[in-house]
């Protein structure tokens, strides 16, 4: 008996070493669970070339948006686990709707992770006629009105929602929330003044900024953004901690064989060494990350706990 079983596990070896060596033999698919143009569908398409080139196949951007992601990441968690069908995770899938969602329909536990390919800063910005210029007298303003102001996000319990949220908890501020159906139409009241503050992501709003429609209040993020040397990251202006990023990162469905994991994750690491990569991800307002997967599963849990308490916190939900 104890033969037999050796032979099983020896032949089982054998099969995931031949399958790592023939993978892959047919195109791979990446699922964006976000319609085309946005920074997460940017970064699907800125690796798929280059990925497809290091694994000899072609890769394709599969766009499955709907429900703020969750309806193509299920998809990808009810794929195959064969490595031929890939998906972008954000925070706003892997974390925020894991953490808010009462009964979600799927949980990290569900992915297998391979790198956490970028980064992009979250900002606080206002309209023009705000009364504050810079951040230390935008949390004055602020500690001084409260209830006055409110803040507009691209949508109920989505990343911009909750950075406001935790900028209210950790600056001991009080704000009015203003979801919206994107981004883009969040944008266009703050510039009209019909709401006076936005959370957003860099890269969709850098554009105003910098033509002055709107005047950038600090950066989320580890660092200053070399673009706007002068404005200070949120933990400089005394909310320690406050440095959370959105991020994109190329997710796998669980019992993905192991050594088929490590090659996708080999060959990202060649994909993002790339300057012309890098360059390309730049120039869309994102900071190329490229960790290991250990590293990226551990980033996830710890996000994944730290939202839930600060939807417990903040007493967050679907229904607002």
């Amino acid at each position: 008996m104890l033969k037999k079983i050796a032979h099983i596990v020896l032949a089982a070896g054998c099969m995931a070493s031949a399958m790592a060596q023939d993978y892959p033999q047919r195109p791979l698919r990446i699922i964006v669970p976000y319609a085309p143009g946005g920074t997460t569908d940017i970064v699907a398409r800125v690796i798929s070339e280059p990925l497809g080139k290091i694994l000899g196949q072609p890769v394709v951007v599969d766009n499955k948006a709907g429900a703020g992601g969750a309806v193509g990441t299920a998809e990808l968690a009810r794929s195959a686990p064969d490595g031929y069908t890939l998906g972008i995770g954000t925070v706003s899938t892997l974390v925020i709707i894991p953490a808010v969602t009462p009964r979600p329909t799927y949980t990290q536990a569900d992915f297998a992770p391979i790198t956490n390919i970028a980064a992009t800063p979250n900002i606080i910005a206002v309209t023009a006629s705000f009364p504050a210029k810079n951040g230390t007298d935008f949390i004055a303003e602020l500690k001084a009105h409260p209830g006055k102001y409110s803040f507009a996000s691209s949508g109920l319990a989505s990343i911009n929602h909750m950075m406001g949220e935790s900028f209210q908890a950790l600056s001991g501020t009080s704000l009015i929330h203003v979801p919206y159906r994107g981004s883009a139409s969040a944008i266009t009241d703050v510039i009209a003044g019909q709401v006076p503050i936005l959370v957003d992501q860099l890269p969709s709003s850098k554009a105003f900024i910098d033509d002055g429609k709107l005047r950038l209040m600090g950066v989320i993020a580890p660092r200053r953004v070399p673009a706007y040397p002068d404005v200070p990251t949120f933990e400089e202006l005394g909310l320690k901690g406050f440095t959370d990023q959105a991020w994109y990162g190329l997710i796998a469905p669980e019992k993905v064989p192991a050594s088929v994991l490590a090659r996708l994750e080999n060959a990202m690491r060649q994909v993002l060494a790339r300057p012309d990569v890098r360059g390309r991800l730049e120039k869309a307002g994102a900071t190329p990350v490229g960790n290991t997967a250990a590293e990226y599963r551990t980033q996830l849990s710890a996000e994944l706990a730290a939202m839930k308490k600060l939807v417990a916190t903040r007493n967050i939900s679907l229904k607002e």
